[in-house]
């Protein structure tokens, strides 16, 4: 007999909305190439048109600004290869990350060795907003390139991002990035108000379909080098013949969460993590201390091993994470647990619930459920070990 499947790892992918599925089926049926100058040709590069202004609209940027690439980590790659750069100044040198960002930050980054620095973070979570300060007071005569996530993708935690950009440009010669995969389509961004140089985004965080992504450009910021040469499509800053039904989509999904149907709030996750405190009333939750993202709950139980949990939890029809899916499927040690100062012992049982666009809070109770029963398991076992 089957069990039903109740799917709350949103933050790995958010499976694609219907309205996006026929956007996507619609371009599948569109023979031309966008480069093409044809009949055919020209109702592709119309359809991906459409999809730029969705997405720039989405996050406050003009449409000639947005850059598709293949996703989130091959947009970090480019903008982190030492290319980037403002009109007329000069191209940063040194890299200033916080401590959690994703491995496609900060492992993807083309910095030399030595240019490339760490800013800590603070238990919360917060990037150490005066270790930063001093950071870019030391680099003052270096161009920088300051490169903070908008939120962690496996505690939720938003980053200041007024403030960081605030320092930033104290400085005098410093551009910052923001790796918003998380954030968009689950809270509002605007690049141009921020003052972001470059942001960056996955379609498949937030309904649209797998392999697409974006960079997004202030005015006046360029990436003097394309990292993917070739034909010159996307203004020569990313050769390559765009994927446009999967673009379509992406497109479709931006103008869905514009228009403010994402279908995500705190009130869902705030209810489960209400019922699992009195479940396990040990339970830490990370991140409880900052600005959250409203539909992620990071938490261990202390004794609980991840690895176990997920797998009683799948076999109970329950899909969540251990925090990044980007690891080749495996249950590794949290480096953002670990930079946030948890110690192995908790972060070893870490678990990461992420709702989307279709959780229900019949999923929440189907979570809870299998839950209080690892719980319950564990609690019998260290009352046998008492």
């Amino acid at each position: 007999m089957s069990v039903s499947r109740t799917y709350i790892d949103h933050n790995a992918t958010s499976p694609v909305r219907p309205e996006v599925a026929v956007a996507v089926a619609r371009a599948l049926e569109m023979p031309g190439n966008p480069s093409s100058i044809h009949r055919e040709g020209r109702a592709a590069k119309a359809a991906l048109e459409a999809a730029r202004e969705h997405v720039a609209a989405l996050v406050g940027a003009g449409r000639g600004r947005v850059v598709f690439t293949s996703g989130g980590t091959e947009a970090a790659n480019a903008v982190l290869s030492g290319a980037l750069t403002r009109v007329g100044s000069p191209t940063p040198t040194r890299l200033l990350m916080s401590a959690t960002e994703h491995a496609c930050v900060a492992a993807g980054h083309r910095f030399a060795p030595g240019s490339a620095e760490i800013v800590p973070v603070l238990p919360s979570g917060l990037i150490d907003l005066s270790a930063l300060k001093r950071s870019l007071e030391q680099a003052r005569a270096e161009a920088v390139l300051v490169s903070i996530h908008a939120a962690n993708n496996e505690t939720g935690v938003i980053q200041p991002l007024t403030e960081i950009v605030a320092l930033a440009k104290a400085h005098g010669h410093a551009l910052v990035h923001s790796d918003a995969v998380q954030a968009v389509g689950k809270v509002p961004l605007d690049v141009a108000g921020l003052g972001l140089d470059a942001l960056t985004l996955s379609g498949h965080k937030f309904a649209a379909p797998k392999g697409t992504g974006a960079i997004v450009l202030a005015e006046g910021v360029t990436l003097d080098q394309a990292f993917l040469r070739g034909g010159g499509q996307e203004s020569r800053q990313r050769c390559g013949t765009e994927n446009l039904p999967g673009l379509a989509g992406l497109g479709e999904a931006a103008r869905i969460a514009r228009a403010g149907l994402s279908g995500i709030d705190a009130g869902l996750r705030d209810s489960v993590e209400a019922a699992l405190l009195r479940i396990a009333p040990d339970a830490v939750i990370f991140g409880s201390g900052a600005p959250r993202l409203p539909n992620t709950l990071c938490l261990s139980v202390p004794g609980l091993d991840a690895a176990t949990a997920l797998m009683a939890l799948d076999l109970a029809g329950i899909a969540i994470s251990s925090g990044s899916a980007c690891s080749s499927g495996k249950v590794a040690r949290s480096t953002v647990l670990a930079a946030m100062g948890v110690s192995p012992a908790l972060a070893a049982g870490a678990l990461r619930v992420s709702f989307g666009w279709n959780s229900t809070e019949s999923d929440g109770s189907s979570f809870l459920t299998a839950f209080e029963r690892l719980v319950e398991t564990l609690y019998q076992r260290r009352g046998q070990a008492a």
